[in-house]
């Protein structure tokens, strides 16, 4: 009776860890697909912009996206500029980034950090830099929140 049991548990083991096993496959190939959606949607934002596209534009951002900038003046006083999806649409169509040249588009994009349906992206443009938000929205990851900065001039 004893071997019987000890065969019972036996498989119960192989059984849980073979879950486990298939559990941490499925959720390994879900991030990668995750990460790839992630820099998709980043590089749709960016090459968007610099291709004039609004489509891809568009595809890139949640309807509801706020794109802010801290502007600091000659005095020391701060403002908040702000775009917001419409406008990034907009400012695409009429022909974005076009006018940089191919070999100063910048598009380096880098994957800080990505908490279920939440992501933050770095991309460094050629005259900037962005720090975006994703979420998972309705299946598809998209940019709700872009924080972004000027590069210094060149002297």
């Amino acid at each position: 009776m004893k071997r019987k049991s000890g065969l019972v548990f036996g498989s119960l083991v192989l059984v849980f860890v073979s879950l486990l096993l298939a559990l941490a496959t499925d959720a390994r190939a879900q991030s990668q697909a995750d990460a790839a959606a992630i820099k998709q949607t980043a590089l749709d934002y960016i090459e968007g912009w610099y291709e004039g596209n609004a489509e891809r534009m568009e595809r890139a951002l949640h309807p509801e996206l706020a794109k802010r900038i801290v502007r600091t003046n000659k005095e020391g006083w701060s403002n908040l500029g702000q775009m917001s999806a419409m406008s990034l649409v907009l400012g695409t169509r009429r022909g974005g980034g076009k006018e940089t040249p191919k070999e100063k588009q910048q598009k380096d994009v880098t994957i800080l950090d990505v908490f279920e349906n939440a992501a933050s992206v770095k991309v460094v443009a050629s005259d900037w830099i962005d720090y975006l938000h994703l979420a998972k929205s309705n299946g598809r990851w998209v940019i709700v929140n872009v924080l972004w900065e000027l590069k210094p001039e060149k002297k």
